[in-house]
């Protein structure tokens, strides 16, 4: 008995050393961040091997602009499409986390009703995808998208919310947007403002006009899906909505 016991506390005591090692690992990297600009994200590379074994080639736009050479009309419109509150929290924003649940909840009570519904009457089942609402700050996004992968799972976001930790700790706000707006997808093969506003609308991320903007910003939460419609009636809704948000908008 004693054996297998002493066998349990040596390999508890491997994984807390494993586990606190990735962590000075996790750390170092993001201090580095302070000084040098990641060339890579762990979604990047997810990425560029997908497209390599399905197209057999990898169609690319990535080219890393400084904060100043980014327009504050796109730091003002991913702020107020993405993070409203990115100023004010410390990496977390729960009071949208919760709201996010409250959304996720009513829709999910809505299409069981129709499926009731659809039930009674002897029909099909509604078709509707049950759309889920992140609560997601641009600090926590950009943790994921930096190191970890999409998968949805509880030790995943544990992670991904020690990482946005050690982000609030060691960068200013301004770096983390500047590194999220570098890094962040705008379509397939499309990653970071300069290529974005390149691939759009053929002018640099300087340049980018309000309008512009926030029709970029509108396309985050799934830029593949958006980029096939981008003269959709939502887009250009959602877009004038996030322009006229953008004026409130502090930026760091």
């Amino acid at each position: 008995m004693k054996p297998a016991l002493a066998a349990l506390g040596r390999l508890a005591g491997l994984l807390l050393i494993a586990g606190l090692s990735l962590q000075l690992y996790f750390l170092a990297r993001v201090a580095l961040m302070n000084v040098v600009d990641p060339q890579s994200t762990s979604f990047q590379r997810s990425e560029a091997v997908r497209l390599l074994r399905e197209q057999h080639r990898l169609p690319w736009r990535q080219e890393w602009r400084d904060a100043r050479e980014i327009s504050d009309h796109l730091k003002r419109a991913v702020i107020a499409a993405e993070d409203a509150a990115f100023t004010e929290h410390e990496g977390v924003d729960w009071d949208a986390i919760e709201k996010a649940w409250e959304r996720n909840q009513r829709a999910q009570e809505r299409l069981e009703r129709l499926q009731q519904l659809a039930e009674r009457k002897r029909a099909a089942p509604p078709s509707v995808p049950l759309r889920i609402v992140g609560g997601s700050t641009i600090t926590q996004q950009l943790a994921k998208n930096l190191f970890l992968s999409g998968e949805r799972q509880l030790a995943r976001k544990a992670q991904e919310f020690v990482i946005t930790m050690m982000l609030e700790a060691l960068l200013s706000k301004r770096r983390i947007l500047e590194i999220y707006l570098n890094s962040v997808e705008w379509g397939e093969g499309v990653f970071g403002a300069e290529a974005a506003a390149q691939h759009y609308f053929r002018t640099s991320a300087a340049r980018l006009s309000p309008h512009q903007a926030a029709r970029l910003a509108v396309m985050l939460p799934a830029p593949k899906r958006y980029e096939k419609r981008l003269g959709s009636s939502y887009l250009a809704g959602r877009a004038s909505t996030i322009v006229a948000r953008m004026g409130a908008v502090q930026l760091p």
